[in-house]
Order: structure tokens, then sequence, then C-alpha cells
């Protein structure tokens, strides 16, 4: 049986809007949702199994949900093709995470174990291939431009990736390479399922401009918010501390290491330390979560959730437009 994806989590992100409008978008999310587990469906049970694995977990789709919204500033709009453009978007995404979780050594994703976990990662690397080719097989039926579009976004995906596991280039200051690599690795897919959605509701260059720099903006803010929650919270369906443990500088922890405070001299020394042992583990996960440095992480998440927000100017009035400027708001109480 699959597991649905919570309507309450696009509600969280959305907020109240025109109740028609609302209905749409839920209908449209079941939709995508029933062909997303049907795209995963391989030539053997095995591989059907490992595909729908995480898919069945559930997510928050909220690549799916930017296709939806940006597509919706049409107001008569190709519903199949505004789906096969989701499923593009979600399955690049879902394919990622079996690859990223390989990288991290993840245990956990949404809350179940990883398919690095319960079938290693030979299989889980494989499987993330197959979902790649699934999600290309769906884009070539939109046209080259959309095939074009998600390989240049796949192309910034992994370099995005490369540059995270390769550390900054010579120079480079830290915070500089940190969001540069979260531009490439989460604001282009982001930016990308904005742009998808414009494409299919036929808007013109400069309102696809507009989807595309906004997408970018909050996937960023998308990613920190993340971050955020991977120290803060113990209910994510992640295991707390994943990136702490596997030593990504994300933004609380270089703003952290900023401080010549002497009383955090334990927290640096642990963020410098192997934290593979629990204890270590929520021991610096208790001291971030104490430090002012969460607290300046999320100022910064407010400030580029206000860029995003203020990239929608050119788009045509309407509910689409403030679902979308809605979802600033949505992504920063994510990590509140």
């Amino acid at each position: 049986m699959l597991t649905s994806v919570s309507t309450n989590q696009q509600a969280d992100l959305v907020g109240d809007l025109d109740e028609a409008f609302t209905a749409r978008v839920t209908e449209l999310l079941d939709s995508i949702e029933e062909r997303l587990a049907e795209s995963a469906v391989a030539d053997t049970d095995f591989v059907t199994v490992a595909a729908q694995h995480t898919i069945r977990a559930g997510g928050k789709r909220f690549r799916p949900l930017l296709v939806v919204l940006a597509a919706l500033l049409a107001e008569d709009v190709d519903e199949d093709a505004l789906i096969r453009a989701a499923l593009v978007m979600e399955l690049t995404h879902v394919a990622s995470l079996y690859h990223d979780d390989v990288m991290d050594e993840a245990q956990l994703r949404r809350g179940a174990p990883s398919a690095n976990q319960r079938w290693g990662n030979l299989v889980a690397i494989l499987v993330g291939d197959f979902l790649f080719s699934r999600a290309s097989s769906i884009v070539a039926t939109l046209g080259t431009e959309y095939v074009q579009l998600q390989a240049a976004t796949f192309a910034r995906l992994v370099q995005g990736q490369i540059a995270e596991t390769r550390g900054p280039l010579d120079g480079e200051a830290l915070l500089d390479h940190y969001l540069r690599v979260l531009a490439d690795k989460t604001g282009s897919l982001i930016a990308a399922s904005a742009i998808f959605g414009g494409m299919v509701a036929g808007v013109g260059e400069p309102v696809l401009k507009a989807l595309a720099a906004y997408g970018e903006e909050i996937g960023v803010v998308f990613q920190l918010s993340d971050d955020i929650i991977d120290i803060a919270s113990d209910s994510s369906g992640k295991t707390p501390g994943t990136d702490l443990r596997a030593g990504v500088p994300t933004l609380p922890i270089l703003l952290a290491r900023r401080s010549t405070d002497p009383a955090d001299a334990r927290l640096v020394a642990l963020l410098d330390a192997d934290l593979s042992s629990d204890a270590d583990l929520s021991e610096a996960l208790g001291l971030m979560r104490a430090h002012p440095a969460m607290a300046e992480a999320r100022e910064e998440i407010h400030r580029r959730a206000e860029l995003a927000r203020g990239h929608l100017a050119p788009l045509p009035e309407g509910t689409a437009k403030l679902a979308l400027a809605a979802l600033c708001d949505g992504v920063i109480s994510r990590s509140s």
C-alpha cells in the first residue's frame, strides 16, 4: 500500500488559499503521487521494491508542488503535461537521494531505513541510476526544450555534489563555497521545477526568468531550513545530526566556527573531531542547539525568503502567484 503524501504538508507551506484552487492543487498532487509509483515499476519485483522504497516513505513533494503552482499561472493548462513535468522533477530528486544517502552513510530516509542500509551501497547507487533513466524517458515526451533544461540541471546537481565532496577551491571562502554548493545541489532542481511549470503554462520569457530566479532563491532557503532541521529537530524523519556527523559544513556550523568565545572551545573541538560516537554527536547537537549561530542562520533564511518573494513581481496576479508567495513563509516556518 503506497504511503500517500500528507496534504497537510502542502497546506503548511502555502497557507490559506481559495478553496477551489486548493482542491485542484490537491487533486493534481494526488495524480502525481499515483503516477510516481507507476514510474518506478521495473522488469523485476526486486528492482521495483527498491525503486519505490523512498517514494513509499512519502515526503514533502516540494518540487512537484512548485511545478503545479507555476503551471496554474495559466487558466487553461494541459494537466497531463503538468503531471509528466512534475514526475521528471521528483524522480530526479528521489534518484539523487539514493546517491546522497550512500555518500552520507545515512541510516534513515523519511523515517524508514535508507536503501543503502537495507540493500547495500551498490544496489542503492544502481537504483538511483534506474530512477534517473525513468526521468529521462518521461522528459523526452515533453520536448527538446525540457530535455535541455533537465540535462543542464542534472549537470549542475552533479557538479554541486562534486564541489561538496572536494571542498572549497584555493582561496574560496568556506561560506561562499557552501552557498555555491547549495545553489547547484538544491537550488538548480527547484528552479527547474518552477520553470517547468511555467513552460507548461506557456508563460512568456520575462515570467520564466522570474520563476527561475524565485526557484533558485527559494531552493537555497529550503536547503538552509533543512540544515537547521538536521540540528534542531528530533522528528524530521531523518537521523538528527546526519550532516553534522558527515562533516558537512552547513550554515549554522560555519557561523559557530567563527566564534572566538573560549566557552565555545569544546564545541569547536567536537566539530573538528570524528563524530562517529553517538555520545559525541549528542553532545555536539546539544551545544549547537544552544548556540547563537542557530538564530543567525534563521535570520539569513528570513532575508533570503524575502528576496525570493521579490522575484515574483512580474508574475500575473492570481491565486497561483499568492500561493508561490506563501511558500516563502511556509519554508521559513519549517525551521522556526
